[in-house]
This record gives C-alpha cells, structure tokens and sequence, in this order.
C-alpha cells in the first residue's frame, strides 16, 4: 500500500473527524477508503450503462451467425494471447 497526503481546510477536517467517529471508522483513510470505493463502484455503473444505452441505440438485433460466433472465438484468443504477454 502507499501513501497520500492530502491537504484539506480546517472545516474539511474537522467534518472527516466527525464522519470517522460517528460512522466506526478506525481512521480518517479507512473511511476516505470507503469513499473511494463508493465512488469506484458508481463509476462502474455508470460506465455500464453508457454502454448499455449504446447498444439499445445501436440498432435492432441480429440473429448471431455461425461466422459471428468463429470471428468472436478468435477475438478471445487474441486476447488471452496478448495477456499471456504481459
């Protein structure tokens, strides 16, 4: 784990304080840990969404072809390879 230093105003402390006490956090960066965890997670739905709206918007479904189903196979594979690579 590394470390982070983070200037905040006096108000801004003293609320991280308050919130460290009254919600059992054991440390202010546990609970700025929680929060950043929070804001991960809302960053992830709402990257879904925006790609599930894309494909709504993207046209009417089409049946998937055996073709389709070789061109996605390979596309995995390519993929793994390259992970393999790292």
């Amino acid at each position: 784990m590394t470390t982070m230093n983070v200037s905040l105003p006096d108000e801004m402390k003293a609320f991280v304080e308050e919130q460290v006490q009254r919600g059992g956090y054991s440390t202010a960066s546990e609970y700025l840990r929680e929060l950043i965890r929070d804001a991960q997670k809302q960053a992830a739905k709402e990257r879904l969404e925006k790609l599930l709206l894309e494909g709504l918007d993207s046209g009417p479904a089409t049946p998937m072809t055996k073709k389709d189903w070789a061109d996605l196979r390979r596309e995995l594979e390519r993929r793994r390879a390259e992970r393999r690579k790292r």
